[in-house]
């Protein structure tokens, strides 16, 4: 019998050279769904790319550093059985903890207050309404998951939150600087929130 998560393509951006994605790989290859790796010269292509070569009718959008869990996958089914035409997103939660834990805690408010996830929550969402908003937006060098969203809800498309936590790296505030990334990210989403869609 077929389970509503085998109607999912699981798409996947890479950059060149990165090998994230090998832990997440490991996570769902007991799945039996469609998993695309696409790596275009941006994110946004990569996803546009992914979205383009899926066969299933919904469209499960991973980072590459991201970490699926057997509870990810029961609560994403139990939600595209409740309510299909919606973008789903995750809750976020960073593997390492310490200060990245207040930028996850951060990003779960603005996702339910000013209905804000950001593309490392795990955007899930039928084929057709993704063509419908469009795609993501690929002439920005960043923000195209924000924009994306912003486009969905232009387009009358509303959000889910499903109550549980996917986890991802914040070895990014490591490598840069936790103040210093927190810093620029809020510069970041204040520019795109004014920039015309």
């Amino acid at each position: 019998m077929f389970s509503v998560i085998d109607r999912v393509s699981i798409i996947i951006p890479v950059a060149p050279g990165e090998t994230a994605h090998e832990r997440l790989l490991e996570d769902i290859k007991h799945l039996n769904t469609e998993i695309i790796i696409s790596s275009e010269s941006s994110r946004a292509k990569s996803l546009n790319a992914g979205a383009a070569k899926a066969r299933n009718p919904f469209l499960w959008f991973l980072h590459a550093d991201s970490r699926v869990s057997a509870e990810n996958i029961s609560r994403l089914e139990q939600e595209l059985t409740r309510r299909s035409n919606v973008l789903h997103y995750f809750d976020l939660a960073y593997e390492e903890g310490g200060l990245a834990t207040l930028n996850a805690w951060g990003a779960n408010i603005r996702s339910r207050l000013c209905g804000l996830p950001y593309g490392d929550q795990g955007f899930c969402i039928s084929k057709t309404l993704f063509e419908k908003i469009g795609g993501y937006p690929e002439k920005v060098s960043y923000g195209e998951d924000l924009l994306f969203i912003r486009c969905a809800k232009r387009a009358g498309i509303r959000l889910n939150r499903i109550p549980s936590k996917l986890k991802t790296s914040a070895r990014k505030y490591h490598q840069h600087g936790w103040l210093r990334l927190t810093v620029l990210r809020q510069r970041q989403m204040i520019k795109l929130m004014k920039q015309e869609l």
